[in-house]
């Protein structure tokens, strides 16, 4: 894969000068056409040899354009922040919004090469980790992001040769460090795995642009013109397919769902729910509170009908917990920050760090519920997110999160009931619009989307806990005695 890349191209001084004022303007166009439209971004992910002129394309990039409108992220090692987080949350808080450019240096392929090459993942933690890495640039893709990969490449002789020639002046020695030299020493295993990662992660949708780094000339015009000609074409209307999901599961033969069979007479006095939520918050917080949470994060979700309970429930988990470590996160429609971003964004930004409680009041099902019924997305949109749930859960899990998913349910009759309830209660009129009532009138709908949807997203990492809230004592005290025993079970 790499040997086109050594086969010496050169570009003449005077060529390159001819050349450059004409790629400059039309780059400019072309970006401030992408700020106007407004309608994808521009992902620019930059990986390769040490000593390969990456550093210097980058700079000549953001000369060539307004840098005002670029946002240039270079990622080394992991913050204790970042490491206390799924893999991908620092890649994705990186990811620049519609109409933008992100030049991401050393992204994500970096660091599952490198772990790879000095032994703390073997070859098959890499093969996984690539194929997360091909998921995720397929999502943005979907999403609408137009990606370019440079990987810039240089033989051994090259590579050595330019780490001298840095080392000796005494304006670019700080360039080279005592790692790169060390990462010199195994250029034969980081050639070998680079490559192999690259095959694995070069698709129709996002290849890979091996570019020889040896000549600046060559370099520079080489990354400009593949940006121009990419974006051009982009805006002229061109891009990739979307991606098609698997079709929903046919209706069971006797119509039965995973709300048929809930039995909603279960209650409990007020007595005994008193004494088992004075039992059940304090096991909670004794939980949350336990040495081995301080390596962990504790994620819960909550959907259902409207009208179902979530606020009330929340309220009992969060009277357990101590509030310097527990967030709640109500999510209503998104703002004009989050469309610009890839549907998942404004979920990521608010993982917690480990030790730390996150209470989801309503959340990313958003896109296989309201989005779908209400028909604000597309079909393909609804139906690709089910995939990209399922790993974005997974992910959080293998992080060390406890995802905890509740699903409360009501009758239709339990439903009219507290609507009225609201409307005649002055201090609950808040909770009662009209868009609630209209959604009572698509309640099939709902319904159907909500089973389609624990059907395919209850999973081992993420399973749903369906729960019957007619009674709201004994929804509080189910949904308190699942916590406790769900995150009792890891620890």
């Amino acid at each position: 894969m790499f040997e086109s890349a050594e086969v010496g191209h050169s570009i003449s001084d005077r060529e390159y000068d001819l050349a450059v004022p004409k790629l400059r303007e039309a780059l400019l166009n072309s970006q401030f056409n992408l700020l106007s439209n407004k309608t994808f971004p521009v992902v620019i992910v930059i990986g390769g040899v040490d000593g390969a002129g990456k550093g210097e394309t980058v700079n000549i990039l953001n000369e060539w354009m307004d840098p005002r409108h670029i946002i240039t992220h270079a990622f080394g090692e992991m913050s204790d922040e970042e490491q206390e987080r799924p893999r991908m949350w620092r890649y994705w808080r990186a990811l620049p919004p519609k109409g933008h450019i992100g030049i991401l240096f050393g992204a994500w392929h970096t660091d599952p090469i490198v772990q790879c090459v000095l032994g703390k993942i073997g070859k098959r933690q890499m093969e996984l980790a690539m194929d997360q890495i091909v998921a995720f640039e397929r999502m943005l893709v979907d999403e609408g992001a137009l990606i370019l990969k440079f990987w810039f490449h240089l033989s051994r002789k090259a590579q050595r040769k330019r780490l001298k020639a840095l080392e000796a002046n005494p304006k670019t020695r700080w360039r080279v460090t005592e790692t790169d030299w060390q990462r010199f020493k195994l250029y034969d295993k980081f050639r070998k795995i680079s490559e192999m990662a690259l095959r694995q992660t070069s698709t129709g949708f996002a290849p890979w642009i091996v570019v020889e780094g040896t000549e600046p000339n060559y370099r520079y015009l080489t990354v400009g013109q593949t940006l121009l000609d990419a974006m051009q074409q982009r805006l002229s209307g061109k891009r990739p397919a979307v991606s098609r999901a698997a079709p929903l599961p046919e209706p069971a033969v006797d119509q039965r769902t995973v709300f048929s069979n809930l039995d909603y007479s279960q209650s409990l006095t007020r007595k005994n729910y008193s004494s088992q939520l004075e039992k059940h918050q304090g096991h909670l917080n004794l939980l949350t509170r336990d040495k081995k949470f301080r390596q962990r994060s504790l994620i819960v979700v909550f959907e259902g009908l409207d009208a179902g309970g979530k606020g009330g429930s929340i309220r009992r988990i969060t009277a357990a917990l101590d509030a310097r470590h527990y967030q709640v996160i109500p999510i209503a429609a998104p703002t004009e920050e989050e469309r610009a971003q890839p549907y998942l964004w404004r979920f990521w930004r608010h993982l917690p760090r480990q030790g730390r409680v996150t209470i989801f009041d309503r959340s990313w099902y958003g896109r296989v519920l309201v989005e779908r019924v209400e028909k604000f997305c597309s079909e393909d949109d609804w139906m690709r997110a089910y995939h990209e749930i399922n790993d974005f859960e997974e992910q959080l899990s293998d992080a060390g999160a406890i995802v905890i998913k509740f699903w409360l349910t009501i009758t239709k009759a339990e439903q009219l009931k507290r609507f009225r309830e609201r409307e005649n209660t002055p201090f609950k009129n808040f909770k009662i619009t009209p868009e609630d009532w209209r959604n009572r009138k698509k309640w099939d709908d709902y319904q159907c989307a909500a089973c389609d949807m624990i059907e395919r997203t209850s999973t081992d990492a993420a399973p749903w806990l369906v729960i019957p809230a007619n009674d709201k004592y004994f929804a509080r005290i189910q949904i308190l005695k699942t916590l406790c025993d769900r995150t009792e079970a890891v620890l």
